[in-house]
């Protein structure tokens, strides 16, 4: 096995009031409302032999990349940073220079499923941001929900160049078995191939009690069968699954999911295509 990546996860720091985490006081978070740093990670990658990580995003405000930065930097275990930067704003060519100077800087995500307008990816506005993140050859995280998927064929023909990735599925309705309102979209996305596909987030969408492997496989099969392994990437979603299961418990479902792909498929799952992907020189 080559080089182990979780491509998928989260820190937070409750004591840094700039930052915006009312999310975890809603109902139902109770469990992950505490924060979560460095420290915390450590052990759980060790545990199932993950060698390197990308943090992601979780707040809309150059600050944070600032401090995400700051954690890469000290931490030999993170090898990138997907931030934030407003794809609205007249400056975001500036913004998109100004990160990509910093060395574990290596992609950028919006929390397009929180938006009021389902339609805020296709927005003028933000399509010439995207326009910006493809002439700099700077990732982008698609984060939808189910609604939004439909959007990646639009994005895949009018940007061919940007490197893109859906995280978490696009969150398929797992806890009812539904298929129907997702697989035609998520084949769609994958006919372009600079679209690519975290396999993350699935357990917080089957049911949070009772979910076992065998309710991701059917999501896992279509996906590894649209995209193939070389074009989906293993992330854990930490600590966002801890409401519904440990590090370890998200690592061992998906390696018995796909316990039949050849070791080079896992090779890429595991590690291969999202170090490509990230550009993180692994």
């Amino acid at each position: 096995m080559s080089i182990k990546i979780d491509a998928h996860h989260h820190f937070w720091d409750l004591n840094r009031t700039e930052f915006d985490y009312r999310w975890l006081s809603a109902p139902g978070n109770e469990t992950i409302c505490r924060s979560y740093l460095p420290d915390t990670l450590a052990d759980h990658i060790q545990q199932v032999g993950v060698d390197k990580t990308v943090l992601v995003q979780t707040q809309h405000t150059l600050k944070e990349n600032d401090w995400a930065l700051d954690l890469a930097a000290n931490t030999d275990y993170i090898a990138g940073v997907v931030g934030w930067v407003d794809l609205a704003a007249d400056d975001i060519e500036d913004q998109i220079l100004h990160y990509k100077e910093m060395d574990k800087f290596v992609g950028v995500r919006h929390i397009t499923q929180d938006e009021p307008d389902d339609n805020f990816i296709i927005r003028e506005d933000v399509l010439r941001g995207l326009k910006v993140l493809e002439k700099h050859n700077v990732p982008f995280d698609l984060l939808f929900y189910v609604k939004h998927l439909h959007h990646a064929q639009h994005l895949g023909q009018m940007f061919g160049e940007l490197p893109m990735v859906i995280d978490h599925l696009s969150k398929p309705e797992i806890k009812n078995q539904r298929l129907d309102n997702w697989e035609a979209n998520i084949r769609l996305a994958a006919s372009f191939p600079n679209i690519m596909c975290k396999l993350s987030g699935m357990v917080t969408e089957a049911d949070w009690n009772h979910w076992s492997p065998s309710d991701l496989k059917p999501y896992v099969e279509i996906v590894l069968e649209a995209f193939g392994p070389e074009r989906c990437m293993f992330g854990s979603d930490w600590p966002v699954c801890e409401l519904a299961a440990s590090y370890a418990d998200v690592h061992h479902a998906l390696t018995e999911t796909v316990g039949a792909l050849s070791e080079c498929e896992q090779d890429d799952l595991f590690g291969g295509t999202a170090n490509r992907f990230y550009r993180l020189g692994l």
